[in-house]
């Protein structure tokens, strides 16, 4: 893979368009890888403190969307006041769009020690020869 080094500054940049479309403040937006193999998209996610109830994913076509949402870190009371709050909180949500088709009766999602692995087998179509009559 060429190197770009425009990919970190392109990544940030869509960071703070999700955030300021979530109306910035406390959103959370956890790391995601996405790889293939021949056979399968990867995604896997750094989710730590996530039930798997917190968690919502739904496939469309080729497409892949998460959702989940971290609660805070609780309201100040009188016994409680935040010095520093450095772990985000708040709704997240990602889409992915694959080249290949998935099988969508084939995913399946692992949420395991904080990261949450979603494996997509492609559709692998084998080209039909076809005889002209």
């Amino acid at each position: 893979m060429p190197c770009d080094p425009l990919r970190d500054l392109r990544a940030w940049q869509e960071r703070l368009e999700r955030l300021a479309a979530q109306g910035g403040g406390s959103a959370w937006d956890p790391p995601m890888d996405v790889f293939e193999t021949p056979t399968l998209y990867v995604v896997t996610a750094e989710v730590p403190g996530l039930a798997r109830e917190h968690i919502e994913l739904a496939v469309q076509d080729a497409r892949l969307t998460i959702r989940g949402e971290r609660p805070s870190a609780g309201p100040e009371t009188a016994t409680r006041h935040y010095h520093q709050v450095e772990r985000g909180h708040g709704r997240f949500q990602r889409t992915f769009e694959f080249l290949d088709a998935v099988d969508a009766n084939g995913i399946t999602a692992d949420l395991r020690d904080g990261v949450l692995t979603v494996t997509l087998p492609k559709i692998v179509t084998t080209p039909r020869r076809i005889e002209v009559q």
